[in-house]
């Protein structure tokens, strides 16, 4: 496997940085334009290593702590919709590449689809799991008071309670991996405060930002997926969502919730690695009309 390449970034003096896996296909050339993952608001660029496993040979991947993220400085005070979309396009330009395949993923696909909203012409194809699209009363008491927990220095008692939050617990709706899940969303989020200055800073971000994904997008093939036991923002939401997004295909992945790319990491990396490769939609995906009346405007 090719070695990997960490370069340093900066955008509006906020410092950062990305890794680059360039490919291993036999013969030179990639199949497909570089792939670009943006996760949750603690996963950093070193926690993918299965699309690595299942885009490595077919595509450059690339990961970033993004500002606000992982290793890089933290957000300034202020909306921060902006300035990482601009962080996105200075990875792209780069490594100079003319378009980017975006897989995000929950917090993630607030900043992967305001790329595409913004720079359509730079998106090659568009991927998205666990969209945020509403979040409930009951979801924002829980979050509000996993933040308490952690205002007071209790980081086990906000670590339980944040990945709960997340979590479908009802025992009479199936998820595979459910309590290894459990337990290593937990851990991430003690490794994440012990090791990150900001950790704590970047998810009262991403809790008090309210992410805009009204307004539709055109010219930019994208896959929607969610795991079918989502409690944070119900699959039908996240259906409605993809029907804004013209000539999107939605799917919903069995026994799993919002941590479906945990819980269903190889169902996953292979569904998002087949839509960029060019391969055969997955079996359960549906092709939506664009919903009448969405707006395409770039923000």
């Amino acid at each position: 496997m090719p070695e990997e390449i960490i370069r340093p970034l900066s955008v509006d003096g906020v410092r950062f940085s990305y890794r680059l896996l360039p490919h291993s296909r036999p013969g030179g050339a990639p199949a497909t334009e570089p792939t670009l993952i943006l996760g949750g608001a603690l996963q950093g660029m070193f926690g993918w290593p299965q699309m690595d496993d299942h885009l490595g040979d077919a595509a450059d991947v690339v990961t970033a702590d993004l500002p606000g993220m992982g290793s890089a400085d933290p957000l300034p005070p202020g909306p921060s919709g902006g300035l990482l979309r601009r962080a996105v396009l200075a990875v792209a330009d780069d490594i100079g590449a003319r378009r980017l395949n975006v897989f995000g993923f929950s917090y993630g696909t607030a900043i992967a689809f305001g790329f595409a909203r913004r720079h359509p012409e730079r998106v090659a194809r568009l991927a998205l799991g666990g969209v945020p699209v509403h979040i409930d009363a009951i979801q924002i008491d829980r979050w509000e008071r996993a933040r308490r927990q952690l205002a007071a220095g209790d980081r086990e008692g906000f670590a339980a309670t944040a990945a709960d939050a997340l979590m479908c617990l009802d025992p009479e709706r199936p998820v595979h991996r459910r309590e290894l899940a459990r337990r290593y969303v937990r851990r991430s989020f003690l490794h994440a405060l012990a090791h990150s200055p900001h950790a704590a800073d970047s998810l009262y971000r991403a809790l008090a930002d309210r992410p805009d994904f009204s307004g539709g997008l055109t010219g930019v093939p994208a896959l929607v997926f969610a795991g079918e036991h989502d409690t944070v923002t119900s699959p039908a939401r996240q259906r409605e969502f993809a029907a804004t997004i013209e000539g999107s295909r939605f799917l919903t992945i069995e026994e799993s919730d919002h941590w479906v790319v945990l819980e269903r990491a190889e169902e996953v990396a292979t569904l998002v690695a087949g839509f960029f490769t060019g391969r055969r939609p997955a079996a359960g995906a549906v092709t939506l009309p664009r919903q009448a009346g969405a707006r395409a405007a770039r923000t």
